[in-house]
């Protein structure tokens, strides 16, 4: 099932607790994992347009952490954290994805697969979410996240193309 087909990215439901977002950028692999995983690089795209990061914290190595607050335009402070579980350099990155806004957050965390492959220069980003349970899943996708997610992207290729 498809739930989009109006952002630059696909989201689509492939269980009842998974979202699979594809997105091509026009950058190489290597320069979008730098924009995804360099601090001050995620500081310019993270915010999707919807105010800005405080912080952003990465921790790059297995068991390492990273975590994300955002200050948005009307002064709600919201943050995410997560753990490194494996990392192949400019190919793959599997991490936990923790939502610190919600009751017992720890329970709830999603796990995050992004995968990188590149054709003729341009690179095809896959995140494979998978959340414990259909509730966590649905309240996920019903949270807005996709038009944040949809902005967010666009951003993260700008940074990307501006590395070259």
């Amino acid at each position: 099932m498809t739930v989009t087909s109006s952002g630059s990215a696909t989201v689509t439901l492939p269980t009842d607790e998974q979202i699979l977002i594809t997105r091509e950028f026009d950058a190489p692999k290597q320069l979008v994992y730098k924009a995804w995983t360099t601090p001050e690089l995620v500081k310019r795209w993270w915010h999707a347009n919807r105010g800005e990061v405080k912080s952003a914290e990465i921790d790059l190595r297995v068991g390492g952490m990273w975590r994300y607050v955002s200050l948005t335009a009307d002064g709600l402070e919201f943050g995410f954290h997560g753990e490194y579980r494996e990392i192949v350099p400019n190919e793959r990155i599997v991490s936990t994805e923790v939502y610190e806004g919600i009751p017992d957050a720890e329970e709830h965390a999603a796990l995050n697969t992004l995968t990188l492959t590149e054709v003729d220069g341009r690179t095809t980003l896959t995140v494979l979410v998978e959340h414990p349970t259909k509730i966590g899943r649905d309240a996920h996708i019903n949270s807005g996240m996709e038009g944040g997610m949809q902005d967010a992207l666009d951003l993260l290729e700008q940074v990307a193309i501006s590395l070259r």
